[in-house]
């Protein structure tokens, strides 16, 4: 969230679907200032659906589907907030999410597609799945079709519908099932007559490939019930089915019912420039849009001929103009319909044909289309002055970019240096001095401990921000093994209006009085700033429980067990992200990680002789302090240390945090045994919200261990504490 502007509009868009996909990616080579854009969508990746049918049938990878909004979001500079929109207050302009604050818009636009999901068939929610939305459709049938290869169920298939998307599904399920069985049985149910929506010819081609391969086609036949292995009819014939597949219709998602814009069979009424027909306000592109001036069939052709004119418009709109440009669709276009194998038919209008290499032109199509979102195009890079003080060149080389979070704190080595010239021993009630995870005074007859923390942004969704920056904050109290308190907020804010800050504060405080308040602390005050970019800080107090002295670093004995409560990872993750070169999946695993609180850990691990959050320095830098504190070496296993999904693959692919180099410098000298690959790569990563390092007697290990497992936790036992001089040894 850093502007060369101020930020004085909100642009979201609701739903990844095709049109939103090309909106972000133009408007990332054009985004228009002043504009702080949002994308709202239930998944870090939109899967495309001209190549679903293939994936079904085993000749795409499940991956090849899907769009990646996490990269396609970065690329654009917008903010994605992974959750499920459920509504909209028009009057204050707000989008509600499930789970989260509301979302206030200035332009809205939606494109969320629609569902394939009947609306009342009994044991349909229970044992069926709709064709649509793809993403759940794709991975259940990924999930039946290893089911089938293990001999576990029985490869029995229904697809209720038989329109051409149904027969379609059919084909592709037909022909890879018979790839991992012998005696593959689909059957095709209609409660009409089926193939009306093509060519004669076209319906004649597809009925004669299903006959020809053993797929049975019932019409007019009404649905009573869906079970766990068959589909009931009225007339008491009961057809197997351990898969029942919705693919009849298109249905829109009920939640726009409730948003008093005008409907047309629950479909959003938009006029030529795809606005709302009530509210100019809201736009909307997709199968989710009934074009007033122009009805026509819900197909992706038309959100992908939408994209451009929907972009001038909301641009126009944010700008204060009156949208310009008109969305006229052809009245026909050209479906290629796959047959199962890699071969298709044609459909024009009154035309239907197939030829011999049908399906690699459409393959090449498809594979064009997702080639916009694989290679996202380079940005070009501003320009070096000719003249530069000495070492910046070589500076800017090192280091290309600043990592956000706890990536961006100064190396271990310059602050050690700045640190070593404080002055202590001014006052008798501070107990503990820099060098551990807070201080700690005595006021009375209590302890109270006192840490801060702040983080650069690595995400531009302010609520999450918060929410994680908070937990990392809180995570010093925690090591300590004192209740939190208290906390002050410091906030910088990048340039914007004072109608976007109030929003954007308003995230940040709810998320701010969550976390908080579940941690026991109360929120007494805080400071705001604008600056360059968002970053989010805390000032945080807690008590020690009466008779009990802080845990700290120091302490820990020769044979203590060193438990790591948590995966590691975070640094080399949030790198590859800055560059546009993580998965969206792993990205936003690494997320929902750093904003799960790791508060009850904390009770399973109150025994331990010394202990520390494993944050900025790395794990081989908070070992050492242990070590260098208490007097003592520690072993440990690089094979035990658990990392985040991806993070190997990540740190494989050369990814590095900006702190990692310096981390690195600054333990290395003091390990032995220290190798390449990313098991010892990992000991150097930088974590943001990283969870704790204790030293634990080995008689109350193994029980910290059980109870951090009841929790969910990925905690492991990496090693012990040894007699031998500060330093760390690998083996």
């Amino acid at each position: 969230m850093n502007s060369d502007f101020p930020l004085t509009r909100d642009l979201v868009l609701i739903g990844g679907g095709h049109a939103h996909a090309l909106v972000l990616r133009k408007w990332g080579m054009k985004p228009l200032p002043g504009a702080r854009l949002t994308l709202i969508d239930p998944n870090p990746k939109a899967p495309y659906t001209g190549m679903l049918p293939g994936h079904i049938a085993g000749h795409y990878p499940r991956e090849a589907l899907d769009i990646d909004l996490g990269r396609l979001a970065r690329f654009a500079g917008a903010r994605l907030i992974v959750g499920r929109a459920c509504g909209i207050d028009r009057a204050t302009r707000r989008v509600q999410v499930d789970g989260r604050p509301d979302i206030a818009y200035d332009v809205l636009s939606i494109d969320i597609g629609i569902t394939s999901a009947p609306m009342t068939l009994t044991g349909f929610d229970a044992h069926g799945i709709a064709a649509k939305p793809l993403g759940p459709f794709a991975d259940r049938w990924q999930t039946f079709v290893e089911d089938v290869r293990s001999g576990s169920i029985q490869p029995h298939c229904a697809i209720l519908g038989g329109g051409v998307a149904g027969v379609e599904l059919a084909l592709a399920m037909h022909h890879r099932l018979s790839q991992v069985t012998p005696h593959p049985c689909v059957h095709v149910i209609d409660t009409s007559d089926a193939l009306t929506g093509v060519a004669p010819a076209t319906a004649r081609i597809l009925r004669g490939r299903m006959k020809a391969v053993g797929i049975v086609l019932i019409e007019q036949a009404d649905i009573a019930e869906i079970t766990h292995d068959s589909v009931e009819l009225e007339d008491g014939a009961s057809i197997p089915a351990t898969l029942s597949v919705a693919a009849a219709g298109a249905r829109p998602w009920p939640w726009l019912a409730r948003t008093g814009l005008a409907l047309a069979d629950g479909f959003i009424t938009v006029d030529a420039y795809l606005r709302s027909v009530d509210d100019g306000a809201i736009f909307a592109a997709g199968d989710c849009a009934y074009l007033r001036h122009a009805p026509r069939p819900k197909a992706g052709v038309y959100a992908v001929r939408a994209a451009p004119i929907l972009l001038d418009n909301l641009r126009s709109a944010l700008m204060g103009a009156v949208p310009k440009r008109r969305f006229e669709p052809q009245k026909q276009y050209l479906k290629l319909v796959s047959l199962g194998e890699k071969d298709a038919v044609a459909d024009r209008g009154a035309l239907g044909l197939s030829l011999p290499g049908l399906w690699r032109w459409k393959d090449r199509i498809d594979q064009r289309f997702m080639q916009k979102f694989r290679d996202l195009p380079a940005m070009p890079q501003p320009k070096l002055p000719r003249e530069m003080a000495d070492g910046t060149a070589q500076e800017l080389t090192d280091h290309p970019m600043i990592c956000g979070g706890c990536g961006a704190k100064v190396g271990p080595e310059a602050l050690q240096s700045a640190l070593s010239g404080a002055r202590t021993g001014l006052r008798d009630d501070v107990l503990i001095r820099p060098g551990d995870d807070a201080g700690a005074l005595q006021i009375g007859d209590r302890v109270q401990v006192i840490t801060t923390d702040h983080l650069r942004a690595f995400t531009a969704d302010p609520w999450l921000m918060a929410r994680i920056a908070a937990i990392h904050a809180l995570g010093d109290v925690w090591a300590m093994g004192a209740e939190p308190q208290a906390a002050l907020v410091n906030i910088v804010l990048p340039r914007m209006s004072g109608p976007l800050q109030a929003r954007t504060l308003a995230e940040i405080m709810s998320a701010t009085h969550d976390v908080m308040a579940a941690a026991g602390a109360e929120v007494i005050g805080g400071h705001t700033t604008q600056g360059a970019e968002m970053t989010i800080g805390y000032t945080v107090t807690g008590l020690m429980p009466e008779g009990r002295a802080p845990i700290g670093v120091g302490g820990a004995r020769p044979g203590d067990r060193l438990i790591l409560t948590v995966a590691l990872g975070t640094g080399a993750i949030l790198a590859a992200d800055m560059t546009g070169a993580a998965d969206g999946n792993i990205v936003r695993s690494a997320l929902d990680h750093m904003a799960f609180s790791p508060q009850s850990a904390v009770q399973s691990l109150n025994m331990a002789h010394a202990m520390t959050d494993v944050t900025g320095f790395g794990l081989a830098g908070h070992l050492l302090a242990i070590c260098r504190a208490s007097g003592v070496g520690a072993q440990i296993d690089g094979d035990a240390i658990p990392l985040l999904f991806g993070a190997e693959h990540i740190l494989r692919a050369g990814h590095r945090s900006s702190l990692h180099a310096s981390n690195r410098a600054f333990a290395a000298p003091s390990m032995t045994g220290l190798g390449a690959g990313p098991q010892h790569d990992i000991l150097f990563d930088p974590q943001t919200a990283g969870g704790f390092l204790a030293a634990i007697a080995p008689r109350d290990a193994q029980r910290a261990l059980e109870s951090l497992h009841q929790m969910g936790m990925t905690a492991t036992d990496i090693g012990a504490i040894t007699d031998a001089p500060p330093g760390i040894s690998l083996r």
